[in-house]
């Protein structure tokens, strides 16, 4: 990824934004209130999570410090700040959260476009650059948008962004054991994604004994938790790899939950 400008991020995260839009362009306002499949969270959870956030991220590069303040209020509520959050804006008429999501992601646009991509800057873990921060706001959109697409059924196609999403999956390996409290493991895992141009995406040295491969889409999916592996097509060799994808997670905050797994229900029956 190292062919990749902050230029670059922010042209896919205005991109990412546009597919967002389409999504919740139209609707009603009872269908902001469904609940998605992330639990107890509705498509307008969604939207106000990512334009709360947006927001912080604009606070952390432009004056950090007062993000420190805020962030450490925001985390002595509990591990569950997000939820938290999310309820603050459950009154909020739905006209009025879309117009807060969109000026949110032009301040951003505008303040990444105008940054440096090494500058280093706070969030609610270890400080990252800018760069980073770019990469987890487009992670974040598009992990938040698949929630909203899958409550109404819309199939998206998977894009080229999705390596963006995938190298930062890569790149939390040990975040997800150390939030954990887990040792982290020192062997080394390869990754080899199909991109959905067909092509390859990989990581890591191809003659680790420690493997996961198949669509990149899947690999995102399973480490933003919106899918349980075992309702993917990648296949996982080796101990470390099988641990380290039952407790992936891409995002800050306390370790998530993860998703149920869909295939047990049909077995069953």
């Amino acid at each position: 990824m190292t062919d990749v400008t902050l230029a670059d991020m922010v042209n896919d995260l205005a991109a990412e934004t546009e597919d967002l839009r389409e999504l919740v362009l139209g609707l009603s306002a009872s269908e902001w209130e469904l609940p998605t499949p992330a639990a107890g969270w509705s498509v307008r959870d969604q939207v106000s999570h990512l334009a709360f956030f947006d927001e912080a991220a604009v606070l952390a590069i432009t004056e950090p410090e007062r993000f420190r303040l805020d962030a450490k209020s925001l985390l002595s509520l509990g591990p569950d700040f997000p939820d938290r959050v999310a309820e603050r804006f459950r009154a909020t008429p739905v006209a009025d959260l879309a117009e807060w999501f969109r000026d949110s992601r032009e301040a951003l646009l505008t303040v990444l476009g105008q940054s440096e991509g090494r500058t280093r800057v706070p969030w609610y873990g270890p400080d990252m650059s800018v760069m980073s921060s770019a990469t987890a706001r487009l992670m974040e959109t598009w992990a938040h948008g698949r929630d909203i697409a899958d409550t109404f059924g819309v199939e998206q196609a998977p894009t080229a962004r999705l390596k963006h999403v995938a190298h930062l999956g890569v790149r939390t390996r040990g975040f997800s054991f150390a939030l954990r409290e887990r040792p982290v493991p020192t062997a080394e895992v390869h990754v080899d994604l199909e991109a959905p141009d067909g092509g390859r995406w990989t990581w890591g040295e191809p003659s680790a004994t420690e493997c996961v491969t198949g669509p990149a889409l899947d690999f995102c999916l399973v480490v933003t938790q919106r899918r349980h592996v075992a309702d993917t097509d990648l296949k996982v060799r080796g101990r470390v790899a099988t641990e380290w994808l039952s407790i992936a997670q891409a995002f800050a905050g306390a370790p998530g939950p993860g998703r149920a797994r869909a295939l047990l229900a049909r077995e069953v029956s």
